[in-house]
């Protein structure tokens, strides 16, 4: 039976509404099997950037230790904001994984060049073992082993990191198979999958921080995902960024959320 990790932090993201992620990840509990999922206990306060250019630092490194302590085989992680996945990724075996980057947005800055300094910008990036050092992996992900699905707001800084990975867009998912097809090229023998929910479109799920036109549906992601589970065993999943702004937009919100749930359990 899958195991649900329950990570609501806040710390990573950007966003000036960043608490609404608390709620979206307590929301999410609330649907899943009470037996089988464990809810972190995620320091409420900033934390401090302990003198990097890494906003909370000191909150972002006590929740990885706490992730790190409850990982298990198989764990579907639920967020929080979407950097909660680098955590989970230092916790396991990665020399055999590939991931699957599904987000809006590449999150591929340093540092030095997140004009926020919020660490869910940089997620990705420290996957590939770069950035912050007491944040990035290592042994890292090597470029070959990701696959970045539907990145659509893409800053300057990210044009060049992106472009050494594979990618696949929105309207790519059109061919069930395109994204098995690309993972089945990593050669990679496990696969991890990273849903931030803005990676989908608003005109079918409202409840992200910060909304980015042109996505896919909940349908042909998850119709995807499962194509790639199929071909390539999980390791593991991360579903975050759910962001709620009321609990009636929750509900409507989260037929969506289990549906993807669903495609990775």
């Amino acid at each position: 039976m899958a195991r649900f990790l329950i990570a609501p932090q806040w710390q990573g993201s950007p966003s000036t509404r960043a608490m609404l992620l608390v709620d979206g990840a307590s929301a999410i509990a609330g649907d899943l099997p009470r037996a089988a999922t464990t809810v972190l206990d995620v320091p409420v306060e900033a934390g401090d950037s302990l003198g990097t250019a890494v906003h909370r630092l000191s909150s972002l490194t006590r929740v990885r230790a706490l992730i790190a302590e409850h990982m298990q085989p198989e764990t579907v992680l639920i967020g929080g904001d979407c950097s909660v996945t680098v955590a989970a990724l230092a916790a396991i075996d990665t020399s055999d994984l590939a991931v699957v980057w599904c987000d809006a947005h590449p999150d591929l800055h340093t540092p030095a060049s997140s004009p926020s300094g919020a660490f869910s910008g940089m997620a990705l990036r420290a996957v590939l073992g770069e950035g912050a050092p007491q944040l990035s992996l290592d042994p890292a992900i090597t470029p070959e082993r990701v696959v970045v699905v539907g990145a659509r707001a893409i800053d300057d800084a990210e044009i060049e990191p992106l472009s050494g990975l594979r990618r696949v867009d929105a309207s790519d998912l059109a061919s069930p198979e395109a994204l098995a097809d690309a993972v089945a090229a990593t050669g990679a023998t496990r696969v991890w999958i990273h849903i931030d929910v803005d990676v989908l479109d608003p005109a079918e799920f409202s409840g992200v921080s910060s909304a980015e036109p042109f996505g896919v549906s909940p349908a042909v992601l998850s119709a995807a995902i499962r194509a790639v589970r199929a071909r390539v065993p999980l390791a593991g999943a991360t579903i975050a960024g759910f962001a709620p702004r009321t609990p009636a937009d929750a509900v409507d919100d989260l037929g969506a959320i289990l549906r993807l749930i669903g495609s990775v359990v």
